[in-house]
């Protein structure tokens, strides 16, 4: 049966258990559907091979089977199965979730940021309407308050004059749309600072509410409620893994039924445990991140203090990149509120999946099970083999990796979710193993035991406990992904290509409409003035920056070249320059007329001269 027929056939027989489903009253998820397909297939106990054709029959068969186990209400595996199809389409770690908030928050933001950015410049009042724009994009951004709330609008708008007066709209109509939407952000930014430190300072912040108390008071909360319910799921562990572990020594002390359910019941309880693992380590990363910020907050508060006091007028280039930090600071708040929101969710929706345990195994049938009957914990079952490691010269053809010959020994990745790889296929139990024994590394893959003995078994034919571990699965497929077996089941899996690389259950393909617009100019124009295709054109200037006309061309003409190509020079021509350096000019003034009398003597012998001025003054002339 081809791979395309194969999938078609899936497909026709997913959809067709679902309406069956629907119509019962059970609306089920698409993934949870196709991974029951999957699972029933995969079973032996059904006799369904994937390499013959399906008959009408047989599909009639497998959608009957399939409904049935999809409606069983008292099925611990199905309940499993329920909660990872749940955690694996719902949860998200840090990083993912704060970038789909973030997205989330850019999408509702988008009208607002439009309206602001691609108007024109316009008259007075609608540069006003604008501005009341953008204090809304303010308000929006900072998550502090409504665009509905009086008081908090006239604080932003308050703030946001300090910072941002109305008279500077038209230098930002002016700028280009990636710095307008860049200056809105850091606008954002900086009126969230001035808030919060006016809020600090008892002067107005009435609609912020003081997050950092809230989570210190939160976080432990549900930090407690997880590992409380933690130790309650690894304690009904305990107990079904003891229970069975008596049913081995006296198989007659239970049915078989009741052992088959007390195993899926097992699974469930270390499924439900593993998730609860995750979630801990997040509620606890989430508490010492909020520490860290509220050590922050504090300081930089504090220096903005210091640095504002009582003064009148503070250069902005002080406080500005304070109140940036302030908001920064705040932003961290406001994530490990949404995380410890999802967290908490994640945790009460888990619960529901646990519940079949209480129903099948009430506490007072349990604690008659148990009587007679010794209960260990992981760690007790952990100490107990300290003592025990295997000896290396035992085995010739085998890898052993210990704790004090191995670098970076805690970070090894261990198959079976570091669960003992004997214990599994032999015993359909889910024994946590202990990496002092040893780890046994066999095809590049490392595993880990419960006991010494376990392990000996296990390293004389490793790949046949393998695919024991493997036919277990397909008894029990919770345990594909409660054992990270997903890659080994793909060849057999008909929606393989549709499943991420990173998750074990198979999501039905994400589809939306979606939309996108190119402005028409992005970049501000870039057209040089100076450029010329002309070739002409640019020789004339290059001739022009060289300044021939200062200079002197020369050619010569040597005997190998006599007579074999045209020479030819050209010079700059004279040109017919004149220069005026002189130029005749006149004036009318009076001519003096001066008489000396007395020259020729007399009858005296002293000479008498007298000088006479008969020049007509200026002003007749």
């Amino acid at each position: 049966m081809t791979g395309e027929l194969t999938q078609s056939v899936i497909k026709r027989i997913v959809r067709q258990v679902g309406l069956e489903c629907a119509a019962q009253g059970q609306t089920l998820p698409e993934t949870l559907v196709a991974f029951m397909v999957k699972a029933v297939v995969l079973d032996p106990r059904n006799d369904f091979n994937m390499d013959q054709i399906f008959t009408e029959n047989d599909m009639q068969e497998l959608t009957q089977l399939c409904v049935t186990r999809l409606l069983d209400t008292t099925s611990p595996s199905l309940s499993t199965i329920k909660m990872q199809v749940y955690f694996d389409m719902n949860y998200a770690n840090r990083d993912d979730l704060l970038s789909e908030q973030e997205r989330v928050l850019e999408g509702k933001l988008a009208p607002v940021v439009r309206a602001i950015t691609e108007a024109g410049l316009g008259a007075q009042e609608e540069r006003e309407n604008r501005y009341q724009k953008i204090v809304t994009y303010v308000l929006l951004r900072s998550g502090l308050g409504s665009p509905t709330d009086i008081e908090a609008v006239r604080e932003v708008t308050a703030a946001l004059q300090s910072v941002f007066p109305q008279t500077e709209m038209i230098t930002f109509i002016s700028l280009s749309k990636k710095d307008k939407e860049q200056q809105l952000k850091d606008l954002a930014m900086l009126v969230t600072g001035i808030r919060l430190y006016n809020k600090q300072c008892q002067k107005g912040g009435s609609s912020i509410d003081d997050l950092p108390a809230f989570l210190n008071e939160a976080i432990p909360s549900a930090t407690q409620t997880v590992d409380e319910r933690l130790n309650s799921c690894q304690l009904l562990a305990h107990r079904y893994t003891a229970l069975l572990e008596s049913k081995q020594e006296d198989p007659h002390r239970y049915s078989q039924h009741s052992t088959f359910k007390l195993k899926e019941a097992l699974f469930n309880a270390r499924q439900y445990e593993g998730f609860l693992r995750i979630l801990l380590s997040d509620a606890i990363t989430n508490a010492r991140e909020v520490e860290s910020l509220g050590v922050q907050f504090e300081a930089t508060m504090r220096v903005l203090k210091n640095t504002v006091q009582d003064k009148t007028s503070i250069e902005s280039k002080d406080v500005f990149p304070l109140f940036m930090e302030l908001s920064k600071l705040w932003t961290g708040f406001q994530d490990a509120k949404l995380l410890l929101s999802f967290l908490t969710n994640m945790t009460e929706n888990l619960q529901q999946f646990s519940e079949i345990q209480a129903q099948l195994f009430p506490e007072e049938i349990l604690t008659s099970l148990l009587e007679g009957v010794t209960v260990k914990s992981d760690e007790e079952r952990i100490k107990e083999t300290m003592g025990t490691r295997v000896n290396v010269s035992d085995f010739k053809n085998q890898e052993w990796l210990f704790p004090e010959t191995t670098d970076d020994f805690d970070e090894l990745l261990i198959q079976y979710h570091r669960f003992c790889a004997h214990s599994i296929g032999v015993k359909g139990l889910t024994l946590v193993g202990n990496p002092a024994i040893g780890v046994l590394k066999h095809k590049e893959k490392c595993y880990v035991f419960s006991s010494k003995e376990a392990a000996y078994i296990f390293a004389q034919d490793p790949d046949k406990f393998i695919q024991l571990n493997v036919e277990k699965a397909k008894e029990y497929p919770e345990l594909i992904q409660l054992l990270e077996l997903h890659h080994q089941f793909e060849y057999l899996v008909p929606h393989a290509q549709t499943r991420n690389a990173n998750k074990c259950l198979t999501k039905p393909p994400p589809k939306r409409d979606s939309g996108t617009q190119t402005d028409t100019h992005i970049l501000p124009p870039t057209i040089v003035r100076s450029y010329e295709w002309n070739e002409w054109e640019l020789r004339r200037k290059a001739i022009k920056l060289a300044n021939l006309r200062r200079k002197l061309t020369h050619a010569m003409q040597t005997d190998l070249s006599h007579m074999r190509r045209e020479n030819f020079t050209q010079v700059y021509l004279p040109k017919d320059v004149s220069t005026q350096t002189k130029r005749d000019n006149s004036s009318n003034v009076p001519k003096p007329q001066i008489f000396l009398k007395g020259l020729r003597g007399g009858s005296s012998p002293t000479t008498h001269m007298v000088a006479v001025d008969l020049t007509r003054p200026l002003d007749e002339t």
